[in-house]
């Protein structure tokens, strides 16, 4: 009698799985001794500058910081997890539902209501930002390639470098000033939601998609000219075109497919990252999401909230990273989940 086997495939995602959990660990016991060991008194931060000692020992108490060092990073992972009680004033609990990130200490609204309030301006950003960065670096790497040699390849690689040396804030001032001040086809960017006027929400973020998919676009389309080339050099391409292949058939139907393959595992990574908040253009453009709270919260020394914006960065990039092996795999049946 042969023992079962699990489906092909299924081992490895697991084992992935179970390595970004460790990672994601790693990360909350990293953040954790960073921020709140680190020199200073969280509890007179939470208070206030006019608390005296009396009020500084109360908040201590409420927040759990005379417990022991592991005791209170276990009631931290237990906040991650399940949610957590704690004491409030007047002898009140107040619960925190899972993932509790804690209470910020400017308003003592709950961290995790806070990053869902600024997610979607967040997530707006970046699925703009990657269309216009996977439109112009795709096309321009791929047709870079099938150019090769030409003015058409020089002109793009001029163009690319360009883009590779322009910091996305100084792009995006440019158009800021260009765009906004100077030719006046635009307002200044106000960020609206989606919910409330979808024309509005696009125009106001039409900038902003430009500014970091332009900058963005320059490493895709490198990117894509390095993989196509790569993936018409191979035997199997020559072979094709001995036998009388079309060269659009071989680029669309067999090189494209190879080429695009690690566009897309990187394309997660980097929305992954931009999920975690793109800081610069956020606070460029005025757009309230978790990177401009990540601004904010610093300028402050609001620490739940630095904590709970960091964390996010860090699942972001860390789920994207498991998304792009994934859908590289997909993309590229050569390449195994192992």
């Amino acid at each position: 009698m042969t023992r079962p086997q699990l489906p092909p495939g299924v081992p490895p995602v697991l084992k992935r799985l179970g390595g970004a959990l460790l990672v994601l660990l790693a990360l909350s016991v990293t953040v954790y001794a960073l921020f709140y060991l680190a020199p200073g008194d969280p509890a007179r931060l939470a208070c206030g500058e006019r608390c005296n000692p009396q009020q500084i020992a109360q908040v201590r108490e409420q927040l759990g910081l005379n417990d022991s060092v592991v005791t209170q990073y276990l009631h931290f992972l237990q906040g991650l997890l399940a949610g957590r009680d704690s004491s409030g004033g007047a002898g009140l609990v107040v619960h925190c539902d899972a993932p509790c990130l804690g209470f910020s200490y400017q308003n003592d609204q709950q961290v995790t209501d806070l990053l869902l309030e600024r997610l979607p301006a967040t997530f707006s950003l970046a699925i703009g930002a990657m269309a216009i960065w996977l439109v112009i670096g795709v096309g321009t790497g791929l047709l870079s390639a099938l150019r090769r040699g030409g003015i058409t390849e020089r002109v793009l690689t001029v163009l690319t470098l360009a883009a590779t040396g322009t910091p996305v804030f100084i792009l995006g001032l440019l158009l800021l000033m260009a765009v906004c001040a100077y030719l006046r086809w635009l307002p200044f960017p106000t960020y609206v939601p989606f919910g409330e006027d979808p024309e509005q929400w696009a125009w106001n973020l039409l900038l902003p998609w430009v500014a970091l998919g332009f900058f963005e676009s320059a490493k895709y389309a490198r990117l894509t000219r390095s993989s196509t080339l790569d993936t018409l050099a191979e035997d199997h391409i020559r072979t094709f075109r001995a036998y009388g292949v079309g060269e659009r058939a071989i680029v669309t139907r067999h090189a494209l497919r190879g080429a695009v393959a690690p566009v897309i595992a990187l394309s997660a990574v980097d929305f992954g990252t931009l999920i975690g908040g793109a800081v610069l253009t956020e606070s460029l453009f005025g757009i309230p999401g978790l990177g401009k709270t990540l601004i904010d919260g610093v300028r402050v020394v609001d620490l739940p909230v630095v904590v709970g914006v960091v964390l996010a960065m860090g699942t972001a990039v860390v789920i994207a990273g498991v998304v792009a092996d994934l859908l590289y795999a997909v993309a590229d049946r050569r390449v195994a989940l192992a």
